[in-house]
């Protein structure tokens, strides 16, 4: 027998062999990763709407179904102290798409516009390759600031009380896509009007200090038990968006799941309203099963898209990458992490403005027209000062200055402002609020006296002598401020 005719027999199973082990490690998904080094991740952001991150499975409230997100917690890795600056839906996701806290991108107010000169998500992520959708619920303007590659509205759905995402669009999307994308998926759950549960029973539900008062009020228990029904049909919602992405797409898609506000701290800045589910899948990167315990905020969502797409992250956005968490580098991202209040919208319009300033263990709040210092916030003017003197009496029980001790005081029951043991603490946090505040360009700042009185230009329902669904003022008082009276925001 030759040489030749043995060897050849030898290259071709050598051949196989080597085809053989290319193919299980692809089964191992171990050539993706090495592929996937050098692609673009798609990206897509869940948020609900109005949900406590205490109404989680993986947040420890084993009552509410919430299956979905307990899995991706599973998958991924979840972060217990996720924030927004303002518990309120259109400025809260305004921060997320552009990186900026509510004063600065000039979304402050509920149903109010971006600032016109502010880059958002949109272009930043356009300019890296992206194509951005927005699924469901929009809540931001102008259009000229947030122009989206593709926008669905959400769809009606019988027997429901709220719309539906559009979930045909979402997977058809997902099916054809050539390029990587930057999909916000944005529910209208669990978001009242809630289900009509009939005859609900409180020992279904878990309360917290903060509720548990209400354990007998039966009008309380019923919409309670209607919002947790709402949370697990949203739940349903996000099972169908995660079976897409892992029918339609590769392992090299990062999700993330949250929620835009507390409901029960909604127009707070209390934890409740300001803290937030915040909940990151993302196979052969993140670690299964991992838990940051990093202050990050809803500003640091546009630079890390912006880092994990391999652009710079603009010096004018106030929020900070965290890529570096998600690859399991656990380092400090914020020092701090603020919030902002305002009680002037369409619906209640009381002036009531507050602050905060939070690390992770303590908390400073300056509620500016509380009673205890509302005389020197007077104008002499009567018709203004009748709206001052409205606001800070609606609020009554809300001191000037609030310190927690969130390590050992979670829901923020123990007011340490006025302990000196907690003096020097007291002071640094606000001194540097101030000093966040005026880099920020606020309405506000540490002078006693200064009240502002805002409202968007020519817009009846923000103006506080007019009545609304939910205000009315005293015939004697309507239409008795004039424009002076007011600082207008143009741009709204």
């Amino acid at each position: 027998m030759s040489i030749k005719s043995l060897v050849l027999p030898f290259l071709m199973l050598l051949s196989l062999a080597f085809t053989g082990c290319i193919g299980n490690n692809k089964s191992n998904n171990v050539a993706k990763v090495d592929v996937h080094q050098n692609e673009k991740p798609n990206i897509i952001f869940y948020l609900a709407d109005d949900q406590d991150v205490y109404d989680y499975g993986c947040y420890g409230n084993e009552k509410v179904n919430t299956a979905a997100v307990d899995r991706l917690a599973k998958e991924g890795m979840l972060f217990t102290n996720a924030f927004t600056a303002q518990a309120i839906c259109a400025p809260s996701r305004s921060q997320i798409f552009t990186g900026n806290y509510p004063v600065k991108n000039g979304c402050f107010a509920n149903h109010t516009a971006t600032r016109p000169n502010m880059e958002s998500v949109t272009s930043r992520m356009k300019k890296l390759g992206y194509e951005v959708v927005l699924a469901g619920k929009s809540h931001v303007k102008p259009s000229s600031v947030y122009q989206w590659d593709k926008e669905w509205e959400p769809v009606p759905k019988k027997d429901v009380p709220r719309d539906y995402i559009p979930l045909d669009s979402i997977e058809n999307y997902m099916k054809t896509i050539k390029k990587p994308f930057c999909m916000f998926i944005t529910s209208k759950y669990p978001h009242g009007k809630y289900f009509d549960v009939k005859n609900p029973d409180a020992n279904d539900l878990k309360f917290y200090p903060f509720n548990e008062h209400k354990k007998n009020d039966k009008s309380y228990v019923k919409s309670r038990a209607g919002y947790y029904r709402s949370i697990a049909e949203d739940d349903t919602q996000i099972e169908k968006v995660l079976e897409f992405v892992d029918a339609h797409l590769d392992e090299n898609t990062l999700f993330i799941y949250s929620a835009d506000h507390g409901v029960s701290g909604k127009f707070t800045v209390k934890d409740i309203g300001l803290k937030v589910p915040f909940v990151v899948r993302w196979p052969k990167v993140i670690k299964a099963g991992t838990t940051s315990n990093q202050l990050i905020h809803y500003t640091d969502v546009l630079p890390t898209f912006m880092d994990v797409a391999g652009g710079k992250v603009p010096e004018n956005v106030d929020g900070k990458s965290f890529l570096s968490i998600l690859k399991g580098k656990d380092e400090a991202i914020n020092n701090y992490v603020y919030g902002v209040r305002t009680n002037q919208n369409i619906l209640n319009s009381e002036i009531f403005p507050s602050r905060m300033i939070r690390d992770k263990r303590y908390k400073y709040i300056r509620n500016f027209n509380s009673l205890e210092v509302v005389e020197q916030n007077l104008t002499g003017k009567p018709n203004v000062d009748y709206f001052i003197k409205r606001g800070a009496n609606k609020f009554k029980n809300e001191p000037f200055e609030e310190l927690y001790d969130l390590e050992n005081d979670p829901f923020e029951q123990n007011n340490l402002a006025n302990n000196p043991e907690f003096k020097l603490m007291k002071k640094q946090l606000s001194t540097d609020m101030f000093t966040w505040m005026k880099a920020q360009g606020d309405i506000l700042d540490d002078n006693n006296g200064n009240m502002p009185i805002i409202t968007p230009k020519g817009k009846k329902g923000f103006k506080l002598d007019q009545d609304t669904p939910r205000r009315k003022i005293p015939d004697s008082i309507k239409n008795s401020l004039t424009k002076d009276d007011y600082i207008v925001i143009k741009h709204w």
